[in-house]
């Protein structure tokens, strides 16, 4: 059971990524007042939440309507992950979610509430979360399992209401080095955990 939990919890704080998002959620409400991030911080991780429960949940339902095989999601997930992976290692997923932040900063019309896009999606429930809350599902088996996953997606999504609510404090004091080591780290755990899904899926599709 604490093996099953803590190999979802890996993977999807790996890819849902609250250290990550800190600094660009305290970019984007820099000019807000701490009640306003409070509640950018809730909703945000509050509508991500519903998301990514409701895939989780329903999401091989949906596999079966549209006539996918779990083995060929597995297989699509593993290699959408380990392209995630391949970006942490080269700091190429930060630079993106700078860039995607900073033209929501920048837009002519002033953006009042960042909740919906792009932190709660973009940002948290993204296609590389969605897919692993639902591959991770997929590979439980049973009631238990089943709730072991749910349980370790809520950790996630708490770890991620407190990286937002101490987001200044964070960009503080963790620098810019030290996360991208952090980060490197973390890909190439993820890029681990990728191949793993792929070889269940090949496997799983030739038995």
């Amino acid at each position: 059971m604490l093996s099953h939990f803590l190999s979802a919890f890996v993977t999807l704080f790996v890819v849902i990524d609250p250290p990550g998002c800190a600094p660009i959620f305290a970019g984007l409400t820099g000019g807000a007042s701490a009640r306003q991030r409070r509640g950018m911080a809730l909703r945000s991780t509050f509508i991500a939440a519903l998301i990514l429960f409701a895939f989780a949940l329903i999401g091989e339902p949906l596999l079966k309507v549209l006539g996918i095989s779990l083995d060929a999601f597995r297989i699509a997930g593993g290699i959408m992950l380990f392209l995630i992976a391949l970006e942490m290692v080269f700091e190429k997923r930060t630079q993106k979610r700078e860039e995607r932040a900073s033209k929501v900063a920048h837009s002519p019309e002033p953006v009042e509430d960042i909740s919906v896009f792009p932190m709660a999606m973009p940002m948290i429930a993204g296609p590389g979360s969605i897919a692993s809350a639902m591959l991770l599902m997929g590979r439980s088996h049973g009631l238990t399992e089943h709730a072991t996953v749910l349980a370790a997606l809520g950790a996630v999504l708490m770890l991620m209401v407190l990286a937002l609510l101490a987001a200044g404090t964070i960009m503080r004091a963790v620098g810019p080095r030290v996360e991208g080591v952090i980060t490197r780290l973390l890909g190439v755990l993820l890029a681990a955990l990728a191949a793993q899904y792929v070889v269940d899926g090949v496997g799983g599709a030739f038995r």
